[in-house]
């Protein structure tokens, strides 16, 4: 099978569904290649929060602080995109319940005053609260919880139905979706990328590069070498009555995120690591962060401490030596564009965006060149 189409999407999760979405609406005809089922790795294995205000620098065990402050732009951004998709795409389990951010020491607190100055400089509303207005606020919140500021933007998607929601409309507007896919091959034939899988070869000009942990296996194939980790990141779930949380609940120092969904459970997050990154299935659960994870809900949210561990799991992501997102055209690749590393769940309506903007060889409307892929390329061995 040879197939001529205007772009290629590879990797089928929230950026790559995102951007199909985006590139069809812009009258391109898009195939997108994934190597399994779509949504089972990543994109369905994260927490799904929308991090609008400023988040803590570091998840346990992370060596290099993220620069939240210049992250900013890209968030106000990526907020009223995710507001867009919810008014044209059915399903997408898009939740706006806003979100508390709280510190437990004086230290922290002056972290909370600070990035609320970041957010306003921004455009981001938040508010800075005392502990005790806080808690008035939520009174779930425990008696060590010092301050905390609100943003009414924070949110999550529940990412069982975000992804899927993507594609099928995608598929509904004009994309053509293809599982069980895996790109073997990428080579550049008079201003053409030949896409080559066990299924056939697709041609285009542009080609995306969505693939996650998997993005850097994709570029080596263009002959790119890129300095990307994959790891995987470990998630659990505690039963709880209806409306027990309804807002997300993070940690200004800490790795910590906790919801509830649609389906009651309280979810938690916040980056906590997972045994090694496996390529081809789920990395191992490591006991060290299920209770570490545990431990907090019951410093900061003790009347939910007692409550049921229903499920653990792991999901792998992609992360870069300077722990900052990832997104541009290759140098010596033209027409091969990469997306992904951090917050990829909350950029994916901003990635898909501007990657469309640089396919059609249009202006972004934001400067992302800090975030280039040029500063990971590796140079070949001397």
């Amino acid at each position: 099978m040879h197939t001529e189409v205007d772009a290629v999407v590879i990797g089928a999760g929230i950026v790559g569904a995102t951007t199909a979405l985006a590139l069809t609406r812009a009258g391109c005809r898009v195939a997108v290649l994934d190597r399994t089922t779509p949504n089972t790795a990543g994109s369905g294995t994260t927490a799904g929060n929308l991090h609008i205000q400023t988040i803590h620098a570091r998840r346990p065990g992370q060596g290099v602080a993220v620069d939240v402050e210049r992250l900013l732009p890209l968030q106000k951004a990526t907020s009223g995109l995710w507001d867009e998709l919810a008014g044209s795409v059915p399903d997408l389990g898009l939740v706006r319940c806003g979100g508390f951010m709280v510190a437990e020491t004086e230290d922290q607190v002056r972290r909370l005053r600070t990035k609320h100055e970041w957010e306003r400089a921004a455009g981001i509303p938040t508010e800075v609260l005392t502990g005790d207005e806080a808690r008035r606020a939520l009174p779930l919140l425990g008696p060590e919880i010092e301050g905390a500021t609100w943003c009414g933007w924070d949110g999550f998607a529940e990412p069982d139905m975000a992804g899927p929601a993507l594609l099928r409309q995608s598929v509904a507007e004009g994309a053509a979706v293809h599982a069980d896919t895996p790109v073997t091959a990428l080579h550049r034939v008079n201003e053409t990328w030949e896409v080559g899988t066990p299924a056939g070869t697709w041609h285009a000009p542009a080609v995306i590069d969505a693939a996650g942990p998997w993005m850097a296996d994709i570029a080596v194939l263009a002959g790119v070498r890129l300095d990307l980790t994959p790891m995987s990141l470990q998630m659990h779930s505690l039963a709880a009555a209806p409306k027990s949380l309804e807002v997300l609940v993070q940690h200004v120092g800490e790795g910590m995120s906790i919801k509830q969904d649609r389906r009651n459970r309280l979810v938690l997050g916040g980056g906590w690591p997972a045994g090694p990154f496996h390529p081809t299935g789920p990395a191992p659960i490591l006991e060290s962060s299920t209770t570490g994870n545990l431990a907090q809900v019951a410093r900061l949210l003790p009347d939910l401490s007692d409550a049921q561990l229903l499920e653990t799991w792991t999901g792998p992501v992609v992360t870069t030596p300077d722990e900052m997102p990832v997104i541009g055209e290759l140098d010596g690749a033209p027409g091969l564009f990469v997306a992904g590393g951090t917050y990829s769940f909350t950029f994916a309506p901003l990635w898909a965006e501007l990657l469309t903007a640089l396919v059609l060889g249009k202006e972004t409307g934001l400067d992302i060149s800090a975030y280039a892929p040029s500063r990971l390329v590796r140079l070949p061995a001397q």
